[in-house]
């Protein structure tokens, strides 16, 4: 299977640097359409989806692979390698964050900036780290999902989502997730909310950026200055937007404060 066939690759704009736009769970590269195209006049932007997700190759999907976020990782170091590309900027939503730290780390040439949009290296409480959910609350939701994928769907999309006065934004994002498949669905949520990424949030020596919404029921604010007081030279913005996705919510404020980075 090709690589950018894999993994539905778009390449658009006009710009030397690249910049990769990596989508969350439960979502595709669609989620980047208010935001990658007030790039492409001095980038050229690298938007893909992931195996499992939008138009990807489903056939590619292994559930051994993708029981860690490394599978995702590798993906996306596969996709640069095949395009012969160093030196980009990465941006990641939610889990695709930690996706990007590990693809950094996996290899280091690859990028020169990180934007991480509320992220969280852990969902799982744990002593004196707050990360949203206790262990109970996660499995609770983990089988919600497998006992009923579409009831899970409308319910969690618009908490996910927030801005419930915005009706639409939450009926887009349960439309997303329902449209994924179910046992695949399962599997990610499992992969992405059990998965704790804590101890490799110091070990990167390329400048981050941190978007933490002001109010996030996935990604607390707490969670965003944890990653922050964590990563040495990292830079953190509190924006005005609420709810996780940003991108959909708030593309204005998420593309300006897009754009200071890397302006800096």
């Amino acid at each position: 299977m090709n690589i950018l066939k894999r993994n539905n690759v778009t390449i658009n704009g006009k710009g030397e640097n690249v910049i990769f736009f990596a989508h969350g769970f439960g979502c595709d590269q669609n989620m980047w359409r208010y935001v990658s195209p007030a790039f492409e006049d001095h980038y050229t932007t690298v938007l893909f989806d992931h195996v499992g997700a939008g138009n990807s190759d489903l056939s590619s999907y292994s559930f051994k692979k993708y029981s860690q976020l490394e599978g995702y990782a590798e993906d996306i170091v596969e996709i640069a390698k095949e395009l012969k590309i160093s030196n980009a900027v990465f941006v990641g939503h939610s889990v695709s964050s930690i996706m990007g730290l590990i693809a950094a780390k996996m290899a280091p040439e690859l990028f020169t900036k990180l934007v991480l949009v509320a992220p969280s290296p852990s969902y799982i409480n744990d002593e004196n780290y707050v990360g949203g959910f206790n262990r109970s609350e996660i499995d609770e939701l983990l089988d919600s999902l497998n006992d009923n994928h579409l009831g899970w769907s409308a319910t969690m999309a618009p908490l996910v989502m927030g801005n419930l006065d915005r009706k639409e934004l939450g009926k887009e994002l349960t439309n997303s997730f329902c449209k994924t498949d179910p046992d695949i669905a399962k599997h990610f949520a499992r992969t992405t909310f059990l998965t704790d990424k804590r101890e490799i949030l110091g070990d990167l020596d390329v400048p981050v950026l941190i978007l933490q919404c002001s109010n996030d029921v996935i990604a607390p604010i707490e969670v965003g200055h944890y990653m922050h007081k964590q990563m040495n030279g990292s830079k953190l913005v509190i924006m005005n937007a609420t709810g996780h996705c940003p991108n959909l919510s708030a593309p204005e404020e998420t593309i300006e404060a897009i754009r200071v980075f890397l302006n800096d």
